[in-house]
């Protein structure tokens, strides 16, 4: 079966300055020319878009191959860009559901809202936007849920990491909840940036997102 490639991302998630030309839509696992009837996007950061390692090692291309075996036979379209803020993201989500049509979203969004100081008010409200804006394209979205560090202040963090709940809520979209602590406190797993996971850390994402996208499918 023919399936493309996924990207997503997790806690730390500075990158460099969004560009258009960031976005990555990268090739299908196989040669087939078939093209699968279903489309899954995500609209993520510099994670999702494979920042620090070449994109086949990351773990959308290990999710790929997942789903390959599985037979699954959807089509996984990454619309990530690095160091993209939610804002960024609600500017470009239009054209990106306007190209491909897909049947699901995944949100991946909010860490470099946060490590930049922005208003919890507006990124939530630029959080339900995007998935009102899914919903009406008749597509299922997904919200995953991020943590920044501590170093933020308690009452910000604290009010940060409930807007992932406040939207889902709000909105009905899917929840992932933060659970890449181990990525975050593993020596091996984050690289000597400190704030993407390495190449070793992919299959452990995989292991986290898999469960909560596969049964959308």
């Amino acid at each position: 079966m023919n399936v493309k490639i996924l990207c997503f991302a997790c806690l730390f998630l500075m990158g460099s300055s969004s560009t258009a030309e960031d976005a990555n839509t990268v090739a299908t696992a196989s040669t087939s020319v078939h093209t699968p009837a279903k489309t899954l996007i995500v609209l993520g950061d510099s994670i999702s878009a494979g920042y620090g390692m070449q994109i086949e090692k990351g773990w959308v291309n290990l999710m790929a191959d997942t789903l390959t075996q599985r037979e699954i036979d959807w089509q996984v379209v990454n619309a990530s860009v690095s160091g993209e803020t939610t804002g960024g993201g609600l500017a470009r989500l239009p054209g990106v559901l306007t190209a491909n049509s897909p049947q699901i979203v995944v949100i991946e969004l909010g860490g470099n809202d946060g490590l930049r100081g922005y208003p919890i008010s507006k990124m939530k409200q630029n959080l339900s936007k995007m998935v009102d804006l899914v919903l009406a394209a008749n597509a299922k979205p997904v919200l995953v849920a991020m943590r920044i560090p501590a170093n933020y202040g308690p009452r910000y963090t604290r009010a940060f990491e409930q807007a992932f709940t406040d939207v889902s809520a709000s909105t009905g979209a899917i929840l992932v909840p933060f659970s890449l602590q181990e990525v975050a406190v593993t020596p091996g797993l984050i690289q000597d940036d400190g704030i993407h996971p390495t190449e070793k850390a992919q299959p452990l994402l995989v292991e986290t997102f898999l469960p909560f996208i596969e049964p959308l499918l």
